[in-house]
């Protein structure tokens, strides 16, 4: 590796080739500010905040997107520098509203932090706010276009590491803003609500659907019987509002926080996963052992069910039936629950506490969603959402003592809460399906590594007692379409799929940075929080689906069998196509 030796500061700093100044500069301490950047994405120095200077030149250069080159003397801060920067925040501050206590994003701004980090009290130049209507079309983020800093983070997301097109810029000079492509609203868009743009603005321009005042009006209702259920991620990602380092579990304080709050029942998603893993799982088997279509695609990330039906409806066939976890608690928690417990579904209100705003969207994307008689699941609160309501209730979350779900649905193995990252779903069904096949109490590991890990796309042959079962995952949407290219490479050619089972996430690293988790996550976050999922998985007694003796109740005393005609009432779902641009 050819590495390049320069200055900072009058700091000796050794860095390989095609490293940025930005990069140099953090490698030995220095923060260069910036507002355009993010880690992410691909550099492209809109904001103009990062520039520094290589002395003997008088042009200034935009640190996050120069490469360092051999002898280069970099200075990060000069009094011009300063005043350059200052001028440039001053100037989006002009055109930016003063209401940071009612922005969702108060307190959690990188506009905000930076411009107190710079000590601005006043702004010398007059102000011009856009008046530009709020999109509120969609179920699940609002666009706030006054609050645009134009820094495009959000169109790149949406563009290149989704591969959505669904923001873009429009207009030009200072009437440019970020709108929905072709100046339609959100909803009408080809948007599919991941929440990815929301998670990488760093204002208040998107965020997610508020929805914590009909749950306040729902616990103080003496008529409502209010049930929650937590995701996977939520667990490894809830104790960063509170200071926690990323990955820090905190399943046993969020069960005693959502009792705090009022609520009369709480359940763990991890348990509904371990169900749709007996649903997947076995409509696997019987694809693969019987000839049905194959591959299997798993069918559990609402944002990626969402660009299947607009973008690959040729995929519709090979999408499994199962619905996702969420789904799957909520019919369950209106029918065999309430008939166990004696209540009246149309008192139950269900409360889902999901990593991911797609999930606001899934909950009446369909007449499936509504089995039970009733919606199965009344509203979907983010992580940040639930964060929120602890605080303003005045719960000292850090100080909780752990307590546990409600032993009805409550119980999970180890494959329930891997489904909250990248491969884990495959890797939970590959843990029962081998059981299915081999008759074998449990794979010769339990652990499938292969489809572990960051990659965008991985694959991997396992070996079930001899037959070979080929698999792939992908996350990050902008990483699905060679998987699906391939696929038809296949059919084209009229040969046997490459893979036969196919898991798909939305989001970068899976649901563990979905739309909804607390801000700021990076790779490193990302990792973080990964990393506390698979430890909540290896401090499980049980860490197969089918081994969870709940689940095996439910199929005893209600359900009858997997993919049984009332599993398929209950827990199945149906897909058509969908248009990219709706009217």
């Amino acid at each position: 590796m050819s590495m390049v030796k320069l200055e900072i500061n009058n700091i000796p700093v050794e860095v390989p080739a095609g490293t940025t100044i930005l990069e140099a500069a953090k490698s030995v301490q220095i923060k260069i500010p910036t507002l355009c950047y993010h880690p992410d994405l691909r550099p492209w120095a809109a904001c103009g905040i990062c520039v520094v200077r290589n002395e003997g030149s008088a042009k200034l250069l935009r640190a996050c997107a120069t490469e360092v080159a051999p002898g280069m003397k970099i200075k990060t801060h000069d009094s011009d520098i300063v005043r350059v920067r200052r001028a440039v925040l001053e100037l989006i501050l002009a055109n930016h509203p003063n209401d940071c206590l009612q922005c969702p994003r108060s307190g959690n701004c990188e506009l905000q932090n930076i411009a107190a980090d710079f000590g601005i009290r006043e702004i010398p130049f007059p102000a011009e706010v856009p008046t530009i209507p709020v999109d509120r079309s969609t179920p699940s983020i609002v666009l706030n276009p006054e609050k645009c800093i134009k820094c495009g983070r959000c169109a790149i997301v949406c563009q290149e590491m989704q591969n959505v097109w669904a923001l873009e810029f429009i207009g030009r000079g200072e009437n440019t803003r970020i709108a929905p492509a072709a100046d339609v609203s959100l909803n009408d868009s080809p948007c599919i609500k991941c929440g990815q743009c929301s998670a990488h603005c760093p204002v208040g321009a998107i965020y997610e659907h508020d929805h914590t005042r009909p749950v306040w009006d729902a616990l103080c209702d003496d008529e409502k019987y209010c049930v929650v259920q937590i995701a996977p991620a939520v667990r490894v990602a809830i104790g960063e509002a509170f200071d926690r380092e990323p990955g820090e579990i905190m399943t046993g304080e969020t069960y005693a926080a959502l009792r705090r709050l009022g609520f009369d029942a709480v359940f763990d998603t991890n348990f509904s996963a371990d169900l749709t893993i007996m649903e997947e799982g076995n409509e696997f088997v019987e694809r693969f052992t019987k000839g049905g279509t194959l591959p299997l695609i798993t069918s559990c990330c609402p944002a990626w069910t969402d660009w299947m039906e607009k973008y690959a409806s040729d995929f519709i066939d090979n999408f499994s039936s199962a619905k996702s976890p969420q789904q799957m608690l909520g019919v369950m928690a209106k029918t065999y629950y309430a008939e166990r417990m004696g209540l009246d579904p149309a008192r139950i209100f269900m409360v889902s506490i999901m990593p991911c705003t797609a999930k606001k969207f899934e909950i009446t994307r369909s007449e499936n969603m509504f089995a039970s008689g009733y919606q199965d699941i009344d509203v979907v609160l983010t992580t940040r959402e639930l964060a929120r309501m602890i605080k303003s209730s005045g719960i000292d979350f850090l100080n909780l003592p752990k307590e546990e779900p409600d032993n009805i649905m409550g119980d999970y193995t180890g494959a329930g809460t891997i489904f909250g990252v990248t491969g884990g779903v495959m890797e939970a069904a590959l843990r029962t399906a081998y059981c299915l096949v081999t008759g074998d109490e449990q794979p010769p590991s339990i652990e499938f590594m292969a489809v572990r890990g960051m990659e965008g796309v991985k694959s991997a042959e396992i070996d079930i007692k001899g037959t070979k079962v080929n698999v792939a995952v992908a996350h990050q949407m902008g990483n699905v379409e060679q998987v699906l290219d391939a696929v038809r490479e296949d059919r084209k050619n009229g040969v046997k799929p490459r893979w036969d089972f196919i898991e798909v996430m939305a989001c970068r690293g899976g649901c563990i940075s979905g739309g909804g988790q607390p801000l700021g996550a990076t790779d490193e976050v990302r990792e973080k929080r990964i990393a506390g999922i698979y430890r909540d998985d290896k401090s499980c007694v049980l860490r197969m689906s089918h081994q969870n003796p709940q689940i095996k109740k439910v199929y005893d005393e209600y359900l009858g069998a997997p993919l049984s005609e009332k599993a398929h009432k209950l827990l199945h779902n149906h897909y058509h196509e969908r248009k990219v641009y709706s009217k």
